[in-house]
């Protein structure tokens, strides 16, 4: 078969043409089907071997003993360059944002995409294009791509279309319906989320099935009690925001919900599991990803917005949670599998419920707690300000942390283990892990405390400011970035453990150079937590919001070399890198755009010698603010691309960013209403805020870490004389803390 070029037109007016972005095992059903039936498609995916395979021998679809091949256009997205139309949007979960962020600047106004995929995907892509131009979709297609190239289809599934928020079904929903009949049993629906509830009960059955290697109907069958705890779980979460479950395939969600008829529920069972042994498929695309392919799987992504959800509701998830961290075990060493881990989940579905202080009096007696030792508190935050710790000071450095050291010993008691790597050139980082106590979670792992005792302040400023209290208002050099953060982790421990309540696997990492860029200490801080369930940022609140996202910093020099000469004997002579540099700022203002939260500023400007010389080296400082991994992507583009306008002289650029975009991802949004959930226990209402200030937070969500940033003070000034913060704030915010880590320490 001939190749295909990334840029291969179809002008067909018969049918309507389809960009499918992501030609996995659901993509690639899709776009065979549509492509079969005439439509002109492009698929679009980040794998080279993939795409490749697809030009050379056409999209194949393999049933059975035969193989079919259709011709399409494939390209990987730094190949394709068209405007997009309709957009079957197939990635995986965890791709969503990454891939949505290619899509915007190319879709048409008046286009859409659909997400055709596993999990809740919607709020995310309308976030980014608006919700007139996403469409919602419940797939539940058994396919899989066995090799390059080519998709396995495994048998009938279920595809349901309908416009976001349960609107009424549209024109453009009835024709793309039409247009996907030509899979299989495409329908509309004005209730999307019903499906998507019903799939993630489904869904969550499968998922168990991958921590043992054996057939999917076999494991549901023989493991009745784990698989009903599990949808129950789940839909208690679906039938508290008032979601209707819908039917679909050989499932029934109404069976599996709690306090079902038991008969009903074993009914349910047989036919489910009758059902999947017709299915040529007999194993989970989350088990073909763990044993076959050797990569992180995506289902982790679909149950953290679960889980949080009903952190929110006060319903617990302990067998999901569970599931999710024996698959996270598993990632990397499938050879751990084992249907002991199903039956352990039996045991969990059936034990007897633990009594245990419901969290709303676990946050009260904490807040309670807090306001008694406010003084204490306010005396630690006291002692610590007195300990300057300019970045530029290592002595003064060593000091504070040798005073932190002790003073974490006196708080908390000896670490489980402690680590203090030196830095020739910044201060120490220290490192200490304290142990859980009296957590049940399923998820074991290490949730991060981070900050930094670094402060912009020279050393000298506490002689002419030390810290001052007046009333509820707090004063001092650090006081707000972030001294009172680090005070409030220590007490929000202090209260848990006073309290004798539960507590997660805890890592504290301190670093002294974060105000200087965090140059000497990032990559410890990812690296230590890059297995971590969760990071809590302690810096200083946005006027008493999170931080959910952070712009990524670039800092720039732009030179221009020219050419000296007499600018009053010989004006002509020489060539002005003054000159030249003006025409660049003028041409780099023109890379601003604010609408898309780029800014980029020209602070410092030097050149020339002498008035009666024309300059032969000028220099422009700048300052670069983006708010997506696109535009960052972008001005690097521009920057590299920069040439003189005058050609006698020459450019060059210096510099890189500083800080890695931070953007709100599902996770740190699933993290963020977490957080809400936990003060409204607390009595008041948490907002949350993008910033265009970086953190050490910038890091780690740009590794893939979980991060809730801004956790730390409530206050104003940084860096300024104004700097301030106040004691009901550090009452409030430590109480916060309290609450998230009992709550992630599970019942």
């Amino acid at each position: 078969m001939s190749d295909h070029s990334p840029e291969r037109a179809d002008h067909s007016s018969e049918r309507a043409a389809y960009t499918v972005v992501g030609a996995g095992a659901i993509g690639g059903t899709l776009a065979f089907a549509l492509a079969r039936a005439g439509h002109p498609v492009t698929v679009i995916d980040t794998d080279r071997t993939h795409i490749d395979a697809i030009r050379t021998h056409g999209l194949v679809l393999a049933r059975g003993d035969g193989r079919t091949s259709i011709p399409v256009t494939a390209a990987t997205p730094g190949e394709f360059s068209r405007p997009l139309e309709r957009v079957l949007l197939a990635v995986k979960a965890q791709a969503t944002q990454s891939a949505i962020d290619w899509i915007a600047p190319r879709l048409d106004p008046n286009g859409y995409v659909v997400s055709v995929q596993n999990g809740f995907n919607e709020d995310l892509i309308a976030r980014r294009i608006g919700a007139h131009r996403t469409i919602a979709a419940f797939v539940n297609i058994f396919a899989d791509v066995i090799e390059p190239g080519v998709i396995q289809d495994g048998g009938a599934g279920a595809l349901v279309i309908g416009e976001p928020n349960g609107a009424p079904v549209s024109d453009r929903v009835r024709d793309l319906v039409a247009d996907l009949q030509s899979w299989g049993p495409a329908q509309a629906s004005v209730n999307v989320e019903g499906y998507l509830w019903a799939k993630a009960g489904f869904g969550a059955m499968l998922a168990a099935t991958a921590l043992a290697d054996a057939p999917m109907a076999d494991l549901i069958d023989r493991h009745r009690p784990a698989m009903a705890g599990l949808t129950g779980e789940i839909f208690a979460v679906a039938d508290q925001r008032g979601v209707k479950l819908e039917r679909f395939d050989a499932f029934d969600p109404r069976p599996f919900r709690q306090g079902s008829d038991v008969a009903a529920c074993h009914a349910a069972f047989d036919r489910l599991t009758a059902w999947l042994r017709t299915q040529t498929k007999d194993r989970s695309g989350i088990w073909r990803d763990l044993a076959v392919r050797h990569r992180p799987v995506e289902v982790t992504t679909h149950y953290t917005d679960i889980i949080a959800y009903a952190a929110q509701e006060g319903l617990p998830t302990p067998l999901l949670q569970s599931v999710m961290g024996g698959l996270h075990e598993l990632e990397g060493a499938p050879q751990k599998m084992t249907e002991a881990r199903i039956a352990e989940l039996d045991r969990l579905a059936t034990q007897p419920a633990a009594d245990s202080v419901p969290d709303s009096d676990k946050a009260t007696a904490v807040q309670r707690w807090l306001e008694h030792h406010r003084e204490e508190m306010i005396a630690d935050l006291a002692a610590y300000t007195a300990q300057g710790s300019a970045s530029d000071d290592l002595d003064a450095l060593d000091t504070c942390l040798t005073w932190l050291r002790d003073w974490l010993d006196q708080r908390l008691g000896a670490p489980e283990t402690e680590k203090v790597l030196p830095r020739d050139e910044a201060g120490d980082i220290l490192i200490r892990r304290y142990a859980a106590r009296g957590a049940t979670a399923a998820d074991d792992r290490t949730v991060m405390l981070v900050g930094h005792y670094d402060t912009v302040w020279p050393t000298g400023t506490l002689d002419t400011w030390p810290f001052r209290r007046e009333g509820d208002l707090i004063t001092g050099p650090g006081v707000f970035d972030m001294k009172a953060g680090l005070v409030q982790a220590v007490w929000a421990l202090r209260a848990l453990d006073a309290l004798d309540l539960p507590r997660p696997t805890l890592t504290l990492i301190l670093n002294g150079d974060e105000e200087t860029g965090s140059l000497a200490s990032h990559e410890v801080i990812v690296e230590e937590a890059r297995d971590a369930r969760l990071a809590m940022v302690f810096e200083g609140a946005a006027d008493g919001a999170i931080k959910t996202a952070r712009k990524g910093v670039g800092l720039f020099a732009l030179t221009v070399i020219g050419t000296e000469a007499h600018a009053g004997l010989d004006p002509t002579a020489g060539a002005s890198a003054v000159d030249e540099l003006a025409r660049q700022i003028l041409h780099l203002t023109q890379l601003r755009d604010h609408e898309a939260g780029t800014s980029l500023n020209v602070g410092v400007i030097e050149g020339g010698t002498r008035s009666n010389v024309t300059a032969g080296r000028a220099t422009a400082r700048l300052d670069v603010r983006v708010a997506s991994a696109a535009e960052q992507q972008r001005i690097t583009q521009a920057l590299a691309a920069l040439q003189p306008i005058d050609p006698r002289t020459q450019l060059q650029v210096t510099g890189d960013w500083n800080r890695p975009v931070f953007e709100r991802s599902e996770q740190v949004a699933a993290l963020a209403r977490l957080a809400k959930a936990c003060a409204r226990l607390l009595g008041y209402d948490l907002p949350e805020a993008s910033v265009g200030g970086a953190s050490d937070g910038n890091f780690l969500a740009a590794a893939g870490v979980p991060v809730l940033d801004g956790i730390g003070a409530v206050g104003h000034g940084a860096h300024a004389r104004s700097e301030s913060t106040y004691v009901s704030g550090m009452l409030a915010r430590a109480a916060l803390a309290a609450t998230i880590l009992v709550t992630l320490a599970g019942r």
